[in-house]
């Protein structure tokens, strides 16, 4: 592995994990109605971390390939995507534009699994997961929008 390849989409992957330390969840988010399956709060740094270096690395293993022109433009695209819906939800409290967000972020990460899974299937798995965690933070998002109709964006 180029370690040196790794640390940058390590890199990648830390800006935005930053985010979440910019836009807390905070009060406003606790007071919302919810469902009852949502994760509890400690959940979300454990799955995030596992979900970054799982992404991180399986990045490494397909920009050193032939032909990853795809697959990097879409893991380039999620990681923007990834970066984006935190402010867009926490820090605009803009459920409805979240929920848009979430969904194209969400076809980011299955054609980024998709495309790297045909040019090296241990990178494709490895995103299995994410594209998991997506799934269920896009319904997340769904739920929440319908249960708080009346929610006003951030000023």
């Amino acid at each position: 592995m180029d370690w040196s390849v790794f640390i940058l989409f390590l890199a990648a992957c830390c800006a935005a994990a930053a985010t979440g330390s910019m836009f807390p969840p905070g009060r406003w988010y606790r007071d919302l109605s919810k469902p009852d399956w949502t994760p509890p709060n400690w959940l979300f740094p454990i799955a995030w971390t596992f979900l970054y270096l799982a992404s991180a690395y399986a990045a490494t293993r397909v920009a050193v390939l032939e032909g990853n022109a795809h697959a990097m433009g879409f893991w380039a695209m999620q990681i923007a995507l990834n970066t984006l819906w935190t402010p867009v939800f926490f820090g605009l409290r803009r459920l409805k534009a979240g929920a848009v967000v979430i969904a194209m972020l969400w076809a980011a990460v299955v054609g980024t699994m998709v495309s790297f899974f045909m040019l090296d299937p241990i990178a494709g798995l490895l995103l299995a997961p994410y594209a998991v965690w997506v799934s269920y933070a896009a319904a997340l998002n769904l739920s929440i929008v319908f249960r708080n109709p009346n929610v006003v964006p951030a000023a």
